[in-house]
């Protein structure tokens, strides 16, 4: 298992959180005694390596699996099969009481402010509730660390005693930031965190958890389906789709040379800030598939404009087609070297 780990290495130093063939399928139920039909493939067999203060940004369409991976990794969400590995200890399968520990050096931040902070609860409560169900600190040392994690994240002190609806939409995404910060966490899943935040309000959030990174050395898996908020903030890049990565690399190699199709159709939709230049897109033919019904083969190729033969009857395997340190991840026949 090591060995593998080693040849899929991208980053350079040792992985602090290591994901090997994980997997979160959902039974699909019918008829009346509700037996299992069928399964919704949403993650299938996704392999990641973070190291510390890294970010790694996934990207994808809508309903390719990103958040539900995010979940998986975090624990939230029971996985189907696969490790996780974090700081080199394994963390699938084990006992909620040692979970819970393990549970201070991981942390999210929800794509929805509104949602994601409880309107009954002020601010001071919101941010101290990790320092309490994780007994940090006395109730004097609680308070100070909920003040100084306010002037972190760019609020006053004085609000602690107000409640979420008294904020604006980026201000509550900042009193969450906080509250992952709260108990000092070696890696976050940033969940689409400045999806729902105005365009003005993204940049200003995007440049915080660049300096907590920079700071705090916190290794972050950030999700997006934004492939400029992605380039802004990642140092690696791993695309995904329909539950599986089909790319990954340095995030200069990606947007210098990107050598899967999808990731090539994605980058392609990205908007030229100049009236002038025409667009160069990619337009995908067709939906994405279900993941309860994938396609037999490689996933992609029902859309792929490049699809071969051999395509729609056997899987792809992962092909490093990257320089001398630098790898780049490729899973498709265009770079397997089997016969079409």
């Amino acid at each position: 298992m090591a060995n593998a780990a080693e040849s899929n290495r991208i980053r350079d130093t040792d992985p602090l959180l290591q994901v090997e063939n994980l997997k979160k399928h959902f039974p699909m139920r019918a008829g009346p005694l509700r037996r299992v039909v069928n399964q919704v493939r949403a993650v299938d067999g996704v392999s990641l390596e973070i190291a510390t203060g890294q970010t790694v940004g996934l990207v994808g369409e809508s309903g390719c699996g990103k958040s539900t991976l995010g979940r998986a990794i975090l624990q939230l969400q029971k996985p189907t099969a696969g490790h996780v590995f974090l700081a080199g200890q394994e963390i699938t399968g084990m006992p909620h009481t040692e979970l819970k520990a393990s549970r201070r050096d991981m942390q999210i931040i929800f794509q929805d402010p509104y949602a994601s902070l409880s309107p009954r609860r002020t601010v001071a409560q919101i941010i101290r509730e990790p320092l309490e169900a994780h007994r940090i600190g006395s109730p004097a040392e609680q308070h100070r660390r909920v003040a100084e994690l306010l002037e972190v994240v760019g609020l006053r002190p004085q609000v602690l005693n107000r409640y979420p609806h008294e904020f604006s939409g980026g201000q509550r995404q900042r009193i969450g930031i906080a509250r992952a910060l709260a108990p000092q966490p070696k890696f976050i899943v940033a969940d689409e965190p400045v999806s729902a935040l105005d365009v003005s309000v993204q940049s200003q959030v995007l440049n915080l958890i660049a300096d907590l990174k920079r700071d705090f050395g916190i290794a972050f898996l950030f999700i997006s389906h934004d492939l400029a908020v992605i380039q802004h903030v990642s140092d690696t890049v791993a695309v995904m789709y329909l539950g599986r990565l089909v790319e990954e690399a340095r995030a200069e190699d990606i947007y210098r040379a990107p050598k899967h199709p999808y990731t090539q159709a994605l980058l392609s939709a990205i908007p030229v800030p100049d009236p002038k230049r025409k667009p160069d897109r990619i337009i995908l033919g067709g939906d994405v598939p279900s993941p309860a019904h994938p396609p037999p083969g490689c996933p992609f190729h029902p859309r792929c404009p490049a699809a071969m033969s051999i395509c729609s009857d056997v899987s792809p395997p992962r092909t490093d087609q990257g320089g001398a340190g630098r790898p780049h991840y490729v899973t498709c026949h265009l770079y397997s070297g089997l016969e079409s």
